[in-house]
């Protein structure tokens, strides 16, 4: 068993010292550092939480230089910020088979005191498609359980092979640490190196569920944002949405999963109640407001 114990340990020490070359230490906040993950050559993912400035950015690279890096952009709705640093660092494989529940996970991350870091633990639940309190789309649930020090968020989430399932996460729930997937990271960061930012459609409209007297769910307007893309389509308070683009709605999750397939600036047929009456009204999609 000793012996067992010892190979097993010596594994983890060895897929610690494989990773950690890829994992940077993210100066971008007070008191102590985030960890960031080279993605690309030259850029670097990490946790969008812990970005508390945008100027006077700095990282403690693989080899403990420091080196300035300058923010290209973040989305605060899937927690990843994506950094540019000139660095060799290598990237990480992606894992290549799927992530189930019980599989072994570390995170790894990276202090400018003591250097690479590790915790290890499991993937303790997976999902489907999850969308975060704040608004934006994960491509999988994967919950964590294993131990996120702080300065872990941001860090890399590895399998057992070395290859990198996510980044750490630990403002997207308040249970457990969240692995973001790299499916997720891979389209935020195509976006921001694209446009700088990752643009979600906007309705401009607070709303309720309801149920109709048929039992069909609904949702009421309570709201509406002046000079909002509803608003100038002449949406009222007290409507009833039946329907966003052919769709029906029963949630505000509803309404985002409409809103992924249409870019700002397209416009969206909504079926509405008024008085009871059926109606038909198009909306031009706006971009939601960043938060400042």
């Amino acid at each position: 068993m000793s012996t067992e114990l010892a190979a097993f340990s010596k594994e983890l020490a060895a897929i610690v010292e494989k990773t950690a070359p890829s994992v940077a230490a993210v100066h971008a906040r007070p008191r102590f550092p985030s960890s960031g993950v080279f993605w690309r050559r030259g850029v670097i993912v990490t946790a969008e939480h812990t970005i508390r400035r945008e100027d006077e950015i700095t990282v403690t690279l693989p080899d403990g230089k420091t080196a300035p890096a300058t923010l290209a952009g973040s989305d605060p709705g899937t927690d990843i910020a994506v950094l540019k640093a000139e660095s060799d660092a290598p990237v990480l494989p992606h894992a290549a088979g799927p992530t189930v529940p019980g599989q072994i996970a570390l995170s790894i991350g990276r202090s400018p005191d003591s250097g690479a870091n590790a915790t290890m633990g499991i993937i303790s639940a997976v999902s489907g498609e999850w969308r975060t309190w704040r608004g934006g789309r994960l491509d999988q649930y994967m919950r964590l359980d294993l131990t996120l020090y702080p300065g872990t968020s941001g860090g890399a989430i590895v399998n057992t092979a070395g290859e990198v399932i996510g980044i750490a996460s630990s403002a997207l729930s308040r249970i457990a640490g969240v692995a973001i997937p790299s499916a997720t990271i891979d389209r935020v960061v195509e976006q921001i190196l694209a446009r700088g930012r990752v643009s979600r459609g906007y309705l401009g409209v607070g709303l309720q569920p309801v149920e109709l007297p048929d039992h069909q769910k609904a949702l009421i307007v309570l709201s509406i944002a002046p000079e909002g893309p509803a608003a100038s389509a002449g949406v009222l308070m007290g409507d009833i949405l039946v329907s966003l683009g052919g769709a029906s709605v029963a949630d505000t999750d509803d309404i985002q999963t409409v809103l992924e397939s249409h870019a700002p600036g397209q416009t969206v047929e909504a079926a509405i109640l008024r008085g009871g009456v059926p109606q038909s009204i198009r909306i031009m999609v706006g971009e939601r407001p960043r938060r400042e």
